[in-house]
């Protein structure tokens, strides 16, 4: 009876960490951004491109769930704080997105250099990964999925292990969405492309601004969540 309950309690954490987090780092609706981005890759660099997003953003998640809480805490940051800046620079990168000149069909004739590892890495992370793919947004929700740690160490090793799991499938739905965003792109056609870029750049503005708001209301109604309260 015992391990049917941590059985059932380790499937529905993965599953509460997956569903809560897919829906605000969106990988499908991000790949046309992406692809954009993207537009002077070769096609040898895509894959490991993928690869290396996908793999930087289950690091940051899972260091925003397992450590985040505690990192804040030492610094003495609340939540609402970490809102307001990390949704100004969603809405920073949203904008140049939203005000490009060019369509991602232009961007996709526009050759750049062949970049190597380094410049591969770099770009990588920002701003392929923070912002596009992991922002404030998803880095609050994990912070709030790793907040309340149970005081058992057994069900906290469980619930770690649970989240990680979670995570990695929003890791995986990522690489699969990304290594495969130019058929997605090829589906919707240049025109279909740059109105869902557009769209997507604009939900995005729209996500940077309720994050900054939702952390100013909790700064004015003194209800700063505490990292690990």
């Amino acid at each position: 009876m015992l391990d049917y309950l941590i059985h059932f309690q380790f499937v529905k954490t993965v599953l509460l960490a997956a569903g809560a987090l897919i829906p605000i780092v969106d990988p499908l609706g991000s790949a046309p951004i992406y692809l954009a981005m993207t537009a002077g890759l070769s096609p040898e660099q895509r894959p490991p491109m993928a690869k290396a997003i996908a793999a930087n953003s289950f690091f940051l998640l899972v260091a925003s769930t397992l450590i985040g809480a505690y990192v804040l805490d030492f610094f003495g940051l609340s939540i609402p704080a970490v809102q307001v800046a990390g949704g100004m620079v969603v809405c920073v990168f949203a904008w140049s997105l939203l005000n490009r000149p060019d369509s991602p069909a232009a961007l996709s004739r526009t050759a750049e250099p062949r970049m190597g590892a380094d410049d591969l890495g770099q770009r990588a992370f920002y701003p392929l990964t923070m912002p596009l793919t992991v922002g404030p947004g998803s880095m609050s929700v994990a912070l709030t999925l790793g907040a309340n740690p149970e005081e058992d160490l057994r069900s906290r090793a469980i619930t770690a292990a649970a989240h990680t799991v979670g995570i990695l499938i929003v890791a995986l739905a990522v690489y699969l969405c990304y290594r495969h965003a130019g058929r997605i792109v090829t589906h919707l056609g240049p025109t279909g492309t740059g109105v869902v870029v557009r769209l997507s750049a604009f939900i995005l503005l729209c996500i940077g601004v309720q994050i900054i708001w939702n952390g100013i209301r909790a700064m004015l109604t003194g209800a700063f969540p505490t990292a690990t309260s």
